[in-house]
Formats: C-alpha cells, sequence, structure tokens
C-alpha cells in the first residue's frame, strides 16, 4: 500500500500548489508585506498540520506503511519532519535574498515577479525531487558520502559567511551566458513574456533571464539543502514531504521576507550556524548520534536569535536616527 500514500500525498500536494498559483492568486500582482505575512501562516499553519498524519502513518501504520530506516515511532517521525521541514524552511530565507537580488539587478517589477516565482517553484520541486533521490541512493549505497556531505555544508558555510551579496554580477553570470548563447536578449521587458518575436526572429525577455537564474541559483542552494536533511532523516517520505511543504509557500514567503530584508539584516549568520552545525554532525555520524529534539532545539533557537537581533540592531539605529536602519 506504499503507492496509495505516496500517490494520495502527491495529488494533496498538487491540489495545494494549484490553489496557491492558479486559483488563490490568478493575477499577477505584488503582495502587500501583511498579505505575504497572512499567506506565509496560513501554509506554516498547513505543513504543521499535516505532522497528524505523519503520526498516524508512523505510529499506527494506516494503509500498511512501513517506517523507513532510522524512524522508531510516530513522534520520532514527527520530530523529523518538523526539524527537516524548519531546515528547509530556514534555508530558502537565503536563497529568497538572492532572488531579490536577481529581480533588483534585472529591473523586474513587482507586478511580474509573481510568474518568475510561479514556474521557478514548479521546476524547484521536480529538480528537488530528483536530486533527494540521488542524494538518498547515495547514502543508502556508500556510507563515505556522509563526510562528502557534511564537507559540502562546512563549506557552504564559510562561503556564505564571506559572500558579500553587492558584488554580484548578474549580467555576466553563467545564467545570463547561457541563454544569449542561445537567443538574442532584449533591453527591455514586453509585460509578463518570456518571448517575443521582432521581425521574425525570437528573442528572450529579461524576464526569461529571471527565470533561468532563479532555477539554476535554487539548484546551487539544493547542493546545500539536500545533503542538510538527510543529515535529519533518510526516510524518503520524510524528506520529500518537508521539503514540499518548505517549498510551498515559498512565494508568499518571498514577499514577506523581502518587504522586511532590512530587519533581518543577521539572519544569515543565523544560517551560516545552522550550516555549519548540520555539517559537523554529518560529519561525526560514525561517532556520535545527535538526536533530533537537540537537532530542532538548535535550529529552531539559532533562527530566532537571528530574528531576535536583527530587530534590535534596527530598532537602536531608528532611535538613534540612523537613516540605514529605517
Amino acid at each position: 500500500m506504499t503507492e496509495v500514500v505516496w500517490g494520495g500525498f502527491l495529488a494533496f500536494f498538487l491540489t495545494l500548489l494549484f490553489l496557491d498559483l492558479s486559483v488563490l492568486h490568478r493575477e499577477s500582482a505584488e503582495l502587500s508585506v501583511r498579505q505575504a505575512l497572512f499567506w506565509t501562516l496560513v501554509w506554516v499553519s498547513v505543513a504543521f498540520s499535516f505532522t497528524f498524519v505523519i503520526y498516524g502513518l508512523y505510529e499506527y501504520h494506516w494503509l500498511g506503511w512501513a517506517p523507513g530506516h532510522g524512524v522508531a515511532d510516530g513522534m520520532d517521525a514527527v520530530v523529523q519532519f518538523v526539524t527537516g521541514y524548519l531546515l528547509e524552511w530556514s534555508l530558502s530565507v537565503d536563497n529568497i535574498f538572492v532572488i531579490a537580488l536577481i529581480f533588483a539587478y534585472l529591473k523586474i517589477p513587482a507586478l511580474y515577479q509573481y510568474r518568475v516565482l510561479f514556474w521557478g517553484i514548479v521546476g524547484a520541486i521536480v529538480l528537488r525531487g530528483i536530486m533527494i533521490l540521488a542524494g538518498a541512493a547515495l547514502l543508502r549505497h556508500f556510507d563515505w558520502m556522509f563526510y562528502v556531505f557534511g564537507a559540502i555544508l562546512l563549506v557552504s558555510a564559510l562561503r556564505m559567511l564571506r559572500e558579500d551579496d553587492e558584488e554580484r554580477d548578474f549580467g555576466s553570470s553563467f545564467p545570463a551566458r547561457l541563454v544569449r548563447r542561445f537567443v538574442p536578449v532584449t533591453e527591455e521587458l514586453d509585460r509578463a513574456r518570456f518571448f517575443v518575436r521582432r521581425e521574425s526572429r525570437l528573442y528572450a525577455t529579461p524576464l526569461f533571464v529571471a527565470l533561468v537564474m532563479v532555477e539554476l541559483t535554487d539548484v546551487v542552494f539544493a547542493v546545500d539543502s539536500i545533503p542538510a536533511i538527510l543529515a535529519v532523516t533518510r526516510d524518503p517520505f520524510l524528506v520529500f514531504s518537508s521539503n514540499a511543504f518548505a517549498i510551498l509557500g515559498l512565494r508568499s514567503l518571498y514577499f514577506a521576507v523581502a518587504g522586511l530584508m532590512a530587519m533581518f539584516r543577521y539572519l544569515r549568520y543565523s544560517l551560516v550556524l545552522i550550516l555549519a552545525f548540520v555539517g559537523v554532525k554529518m560529519l561525526l555520524v560514525s561517532k556520535y548520534h545527535v538526536p533530533n529534539v537537540v537537532s530542532l532545539g538548535i535550529i529552531v533557537t539559532t533562527l530566532a536569535g537571528g530574528v531576535v537581533a536583527s530587530l534590535i540592531a534596527t530598532r537602536f539605529e531608528r532611535s538613534r536616527g540612523d537613516p540605514d536602519g529605517v
């Protein structure tokens, strides 16, 4: 009956995705910060509500469900799911920072950003699914891949710490050059179109360049996030479902974080610490197992610390009349 559970989840998830991307937000529009926060809360609530299904599957074996490797019971499965979800959700925040910079550099109006995010999320789900299957297969057959993934996460943490987004040149980046190699690119947008035809010749618009850059950016970030989630659980269903729910609210989360970006200046350091912690956890897997409850507590505390530090710094600068703190 495993196929029934997987099929039911995919049908449920695709229905939610269709509602989010097509029905609830049929027209391209910029969400206000208030609206974005509301919908972000909705999708987070949906993800946490799914923990009841997780508990039933792994505790009472609904529909003959058999727990995967390393899952003791229903509560353990719930902890692994929530830890994985918060981990992927938090790592998406740094992805959002880069997407915002891409839109700003290419001068994509907020009105048209929705369409890029729509197709970007669809592509991200497919790419994440493929990478999860590949990563799980590697860990299942080659235990030493834990050390490889752990090293990747530590390097990623160091890279994130040293990165200066202001110095990025997206115009000469690989995705932009890749698009120009196959099709010429117009200098200006043509409403929400990805391609236009001029004088019988097909041109890509900056909107399509933005889409390619967003998709490849997600692949780069998946190199960090997939090993991270596999350090929490190797159960394929928990890995995929936690990733799927984290991606589900990405569109709303983007408009929320983009609108409040200045307030969360120290959140990146929280992400650096989380990646470093998970990387060390993978490197020590043969010597010491960090309980999932401890991992969950560290992730939540680290994220909360970054948010609180950012808010305190912003309030302090406002009290001093510093315009950079507004």
